[in-house]
């Protein structure tokens, strides 16, 4: 009797052809990057030494401190993608050193990512002022320009220079004003941040573009509330990109406090009297200045300021991850030669692909038809893994060491596994007698559980090992994570498929000594389809007689 059709293959093909066009298409899109981003140790880096100084002065460094600094700054980095990145100490105290270092980055945007400070606090405008210096006894201009109705539109500086200049006064007094005009905004080391400012106290300072001067009210929300940042587009998708941040409860009360006092007050359009305006400030100056037009009841805001995607992501990593509980000043900036070189990588690739090249041989010896289905497979899975480390390293950052090489030579005896599991599972099978096309159906829903059991295995150590890990470790259980993910598609889709169709074909189910499936390789004869017509045949030829006839 026939057996059921219970799969169509053609499907799983036609899905694992589609996948293979969308990957090719993204990596090898015009004008993008179609290469594999290489680590620390085979392509060479950016080393920045940093060293920390206390937020107060003559304070001690504690080691706890360092280590949340470490934390933190790895974070920061492991947020640019799987960077491969090495972040360490030397020394312990004042005089401690952190030495970061991370795979082919930007000297200008590591330096700037690591050694923020990342304070942030909202405050209300008390004041808009001219950027240039002036005399606080002469009657102040307020600048025509100025108009608290849009978000300015700074443009973040791309470096951190130390040495601004801010003015903080607990209360809103006449000196305190004159210090607030005499300070220049024109002057670079006044816009670019770097120095923590006291939420408590007023502070006067500039926008980060330093077309601004502001005297600010004490904050009535501090960074310490955000518990999450986001960079995006604006909802209506039109505008450039700002950072969404949320809010822990006393975060939201107080934001929803201020919103409802400041929204209350009149628009007082361009002046130097802004009313309902707030300043957002990041490492003591001014990012964003909007107006509450209404109340923010729930709990979630956003910071404006003409970013590009890369500035507003920085941005993003950097609040979430928190401030540093020090200070830090780049010492040393240098570019790393490789540790490891081409030659190393080289023989890693000569390694992995002999060590291909002997399963391939031992599939096609043992399995013959179906061993070449095997090795079909493994060519197949070794195109997506380079086509999905090539699109990670577009997205995410990913880079490539010889650790992640590594993972992915563990990787094929993983995806050879899962072809000896189904075709042993089709033989056995063949001698419990089933025919080739129902052992190929039958077999599948057999091994695709064990397959399923042994990559969750392999899935799981993989994750916990990710999460567990830093460095190159996490480049390795990323690479093994991913394979054993492709491990599982290409079975679903191309071998199971593949094999369901070779058995429905006329020479397998002949049972050649070529299929791999013959009686004599399988250790026993089948009881039903064209396999057991042929053991039958040899049965008959052995037990014939021959008669002679009586004279």
């Amino acid at each position: 009797m026939a057996p059921p059709v219970t799969s169509r293959p053609a499907r799983g093909l036609i899905a694992l052809s589609l996948v293979l066009a969308g990957l090719l298409v993204w990596v090898f899109w015009p004008g993008t990057a179609n290469t594999v981003r290489l680590g620390l140790d085979l392509q060479g880096g950016t080393q920045v030494i940093l060293v920390p100084k206390p937020v107060t002065a003559g304070a001690t460094i504690t080691d706890e401190q360092l280590a949340q600094t470490v934390a933190i700054i790895r974070q920061r980095v492991d947020g640019l993608g799987v960077a491969e990145a090495e972040v360490t100490t030397q020394g312990s105290g004042n005089g401690a050193a952190i030495i970061v270092s991370v795979p082919g980055a930007e000297q200008n945007r590591l330096v700037d990512l690591v050694k923020r400070t990342a304070l942030l606090d909202f405050r209300p405008v008390d004041t808009l002022l001219n950027p240039q210096p002036f005399d606080v006894n002469a009657t102040p201009t307020a600048d025509p320009s100025a108009s608290p109705s849009a978000s300015p539109s700074p443009t973040p500086s791309s470096t951190f220079v130390p040495g601004t200049e801010l003015v903080q006064s607990p209360e809103n007094t006449d000196e305190y004003l004159a210090q607030v005009a005499a300070l220049d905004c024109t002057n670079p080391a006044s816009y670019t941040g770097g120095i923590p400012d006291d939420p408590a106290l007023w502070l006067g300072t500039c926008e980060r573009s330093g077309e601004l001067k502001y005297n600010l009210e004490p904050a009535f929300i501090k960074g310490s509330n955000v518990t999450g940042a986001t960079a995006g587009l604006p909802q209506n998708g039109i505008g450039s990109w700002v950072v969404s941040l949320e809010f822990d409860s006393e975060g939201a009360k107080a934001l929803a406090e201020a919103s409802t006092k400041l929204s209350a007050l009149p628009d007082c359009g361009t002046g130097a009297s802004p009313c309902n305006a707030f300043a957002i400030v990041l490492d003591g100056v001014v990012v964003s200045a909007p107006r509450f037009n209404e109340p923010i009841l729930g709990g979630q805001a956003q910071i404006e300021g003409d970013f590009t995607a890369q500035e507003a992501g920085d941005l993003a990593n950097v609040l979430k991850y928190g401030a540093l509980p020090v200070t830090l000043d780049p010492v040393d900036i240098t570019s790393v030669s490789p540790t490891v070189g081409s030659d190393q990588l080289r023989a890693g690739i000569i390694a992995g692909l002999l060590g291909l090249v002997l399963v391939m041989i031992y599939l096609m010896i043992y399995y013959r038809a179906l061993g070449i289905v095997a090795v079909i497979s493994l060519i197949i899975a070794a195109a997506v893994t380079y086509l999905m480390i090539v699109v990670f390293s577009k997205t995410i950052g990913l880079t490539l060491t010889l650790a992640g090489v590594a993972g992915a030579i563990v990787a094929i005896g993983i995806t050879a596994d899962s072809f000896v599991v189904y075709f042993e599972r089709i033989r056995d099978e063949i001698r419990e007698g089933r025919s080739l096309r129902q052992a190929c159906e039958s077999g599948w829903v057999r091994a695709r559980r064990t397959l399923l059991a042994a990559d969750f295995v392999s899935l799981l150590a993989a994750v916990v090992l990710y999460l567990l890990s830093v460095g190159s470790v996490r480049g390795f259980a990323f690479v093994l994570g991913l394979t054993t993910v492709i491990d599982v598609i290409v079975a679903f889709w191309f071998t199971h498929p593949f094999v369901v169709l070779l058995g429905r074909s006329k020479w397998m189910q002949k049972g050649s000594r070529w299929t791999g499936l013959d009686p004599d390789r399988i250790g026993g004869h089948s009881l039903a389809g064209a396999v057991v017509g042929k053991s039958r045949r040899r049965s008959g030829a052995e037990n014939k007689s021959v008669e002679v006839p009586s004279p």
